[in-house]
């Protein structure tokens, strides 16, 4: 039951992560008018690279929103 409990700590932690990076592009989108389809894909990407990678211990501060 440890493992199951842990998993899912770790799992909801991602998630959080992947949350705050969608609000902090969706803070920076709202000031613009116009948005390039390439840092939607960077956006999307970073999102992406956090629910990829859920086992992964380091520290993700290297994770930007570009924009």
């Amino acid at each position: 039951m440890v493992g199951a409990v842990t998993e899912t700590r770790a799992l909801d932690e991602v998630i959080s992560e992947a949350l705050a990076v969608i609000d902090k592009g969706l803070v920076d989108l709202g000031r613009r008018e116009l948005m390039s389809s390439n840092e939607v894909a960077d956006l999307l990407l970073d999102v992406r690279m956090l629910l990829v990678n859920p086992s992964a211990d380091d520290d993700r501060d290297d994770v930007a929103v570009v924009g």
